[in-house]
């Protein structure tokens, strides 16, 4: 040790400075490292982090934005789609309504028809039997009179008994039994 004493001096250093001076070091190294060079780096360390977890959001959103695009474009083809078929469904529904409509009303149409025809042979059939009814009493009293004038009392109901009956079950055309 002796040797480095006498270099130390040989240079004109002090070896009591020149210790101070090393211990100095070392204790401004540890203050700056402690409070200094850890905090500074830290929060490099963390705006690093905080850089890196950006651009990979960026990167995720990228994708979901391309995701969401493609999901809206299958999306509206389906719309698209599910419009023709309603549409069509639709126009079917449609044609279906008309024709049963157009068909109710034909059948409502020969439904009145046919009361009507039906009232109108009831009317026609009630007109027949009440011009029967009148002719019967029309004959009958054109009977009595002249039948009065040729035939006895008992003549005349025997032919006008018979005379009554045939009109009634149709006339004389007839074939009565």
């Amino acid at each position: 040790m002796e040797i480095l004493t006498n270099i130390i001096n040989l240079f004109g250093l002090e070896t009591k400075l020149f210790i101070a001076q090393v211990v100095n070091f070392i204790v401004l190294l540890c203050i700056l490292k402690i409070f200094l060079y850890e905090p500074i780096a830290k929060t490099l360390q963390e705006r690093k982090n905080k850089i890196r977890q950006g651009l990979d959001d960026a990167e995720n959103a990228k994708k979901a934005l391309a995701d969401a695009e493609n999901q809206k474009t299958a999306v509206l083809k389906e719309a698209k789609i599910d419009a023709g078929k309603i549409l069509e469904n639709t126009k079917i529904s449609c044609e279906s309504l008309k024709r049963k409509s157009a068909e109710d009303a034909k059948k409502q149409a020969e439904e009145i028809l046919a009361n009507a025809q039906k009232q109108a042979e009831n009317e026609f059939e009630k007109a027949g039997q009440k011009i029967g009814n009148m002719s019967v009493d029309l004959s009958e009293e054109i009977v009595t009179k002249i039948l009065s004038e040729i035939f006895t009392q008992e003549d005349k109901t025997k032919i006008l008994a018979r005379a009554v009956e045939k009109i009634a079950n149709g006339g004389y055309g007839k074939a009565t039994n």
